[in-house]
């Protein structure tokens, strides 16, 4: 048993190792390549289980690559998975700015770095708009009026009146948190 959980811990270290040193672009884009490892190949968590931690994710202070990790790490193996995923994390991003940082003046001049990064904001941008339709179907297929609403308020709210992130997550927390004590209130009844 031992040795099992000593090979998920190795697989979740250097799956996380991976996921961070190649891709480009945040959060959003790591826990896309997240929840494909962990969800779809690893089977490790179901796919509501990865919505919701990203939900956490975003809304904690904090990277979100950091928190997803925390939270994915936590979920396949405890206490151990949490620090060996964070880990994974941590360590490409710390290796790749203390190498920047050494030989910026170097980086900032050079004209074809500045091109490579370019285009690498055009792939970030697809990837970031993959989660969201994804995400976004989801909440579409379960058909519940609440989430839809939601949703449609937050995108209203965002694209056409310019409100703030924060208080558009603040307002859902509100929304679920009223949605959870209903529940709890009716399945007391029951």
């Amino acid at each position: 048993m031992e040795q099992s959980r000593g090979k998920r811990l190795l697989t979740l270290f250097f799956s996380m190792l991976a996921i961070s040193a190649f891709t480009f672009g945040g959060g959003f884009v790591i826990v896309t390549f997240m929840k494909r490892k962990f969800v779809d190949e690893l089977h490790w968590i179901d796919e509501q289980e990865m919505l919701d931690m990203t939900a956490l994710a975003q809304s904690s202070p904090g990277a979100i690559a950091v928190n997803a990790a925390i939270l994915v790490g936590w979920k396949a193996g405890g206490l151990a998975g949490m620090a060996v995923s964070v880990l994974g994390t941590i360590i490409p991003p710390m290796v790749i700015l203390s190498v920047i940082s050494v030989f910026y003046q170097l980086f900032a001049a050079n004209r074809y770095v500045a091109l490579v990064l370019k285009g690498m904001s055009c792939g970030v941008a697809a990837v970031i708009l993959d989660i969201s339709v994804s995400l976004g179907l989801k909440v579409v297929q379960a058909r519940q009026g609440v989430h839809l609403a939601v949703m449609a308020a937050a995108f209203a709210a965002t694209f056409f009146f310019g409100v703030n992130v924060v208080w558009i997550i603040l307002c859902a927390a509100a929304v679920g948190a009223g949605m959870a004590l209903l529940n709890r209130k009716e399945g007391g009844k029951a």
